[in-house]
């Protein structure tokens, strides 16, 4: 469905360091770092595509977060979730909900919620068992 996924951010070494630690744990691979451009973007193994980019708005002008807006990163256990939500936190992350099962989307969903160094909202789910 989607060919790529782009997140802007202003302080892009800082938002590097929290990405590239949540895509270990998630065990996504790096796809590029472009420092200079700069722009960084990772996807799942074995595959170029959809990839995930992180980079500085392309018309120069700052950077807003939007509202209402969320990138959701598939994990493959609830271990992942618990994983990948304590490096986002390790990382300069702000909680928005920490992991647990969400019946209310349907009853194996079990995410994470939470905001990066730039204020964007993130979520890591699983829609299986443990």
């Amino acid at each position: 469905m989607f060919s790529h996924i782009f997140v802007s951010v202003k302080d892009f070494d800082r938002a590097l360091n929290f990405y590239s630690a949540v895509m270990l744990v998630l065990g996504n691979e790096q796809r590029f770092c472009e420092r200079e451009r700069p722009w960084a973007g990772w996807h799942s193994p074995g595959r170029s595509r959809p990839y995930f980019v992180i980079c500085k708005p392309y018309d120069g002008q700052a950077h807003h977060p939007g509202n209402g807006q969320m990138v959701a990163f598939l994990a493959k256990d609830r271990q992942t979730v618990v994983a990948a939500y304590e490096a986002a936190m390790r990382h300069g992350g702000t909680s928005e909900g920490g992991p647990g099962l969400r019946p209310e989307y349907h009853e194996k969903y079990y995410g994470a919620y939470f905001r990066d160094t730039e204020g964007n909202k993130v979520c890591v789910a699983t829609h299986g068992e443990l």
